[in-house]
């Protein structure tokens, strides 16, 4: 992922529109491969069924797909974020909900490979 502010630290309006992320892993396949890029918003709030970019508690930026709203252990409100190739990665289902203040952008569109491969977001 190409660098960002984390979110704490710029108001959302503040915060840059658009931005860029490298997928790296297979915890997205079929949707997603290893090596595609990513259009991402960081001002667009999540909605059940969108992939985001999620920060987990040990500091590790994942793509993921927001299954529903869940409560983290603090209370907060937060996001289930569920890998779509179960067997390739670590998500909620590992390490609980994330916090809303942990999910920073909304993909967009894949970028690269360029249009011509049919798969959906």
């Amino acid at each position: 992922m190409f660098g960002r502010p984390r979110r704490g630290s710029l108001p959302r309006n503040a915060a840059p529109r658009w931005g860029f992320a490298i997928v790296v892993g297979d915890s997205m396949t079929p949707t997603l491969r290893p090596g595609d890029r990513l259009l991402v918003s960081y001002r667009r709030v999540a909605r059940p069924g969108d992939l985001v970019l999620a920060r987990f508690a040990d500091g590790t930026l994942a793509v993921k797909r927001a299954a529903e709203r869940r409560t983290t252990r603090s209370g907060a409100a937060g996001w289930w974020l569920l890998s779509d190739n179960p067997e390739g990665g670590v998500d909620s289902r590992h390490r609980g909900p994330v916090s809303d203040d942990e999910v920073l952008a909304v993909v967009l569109r894949r970028v690269w490979p360029l249009a011509g491969v049919t798969r959906r977001l």
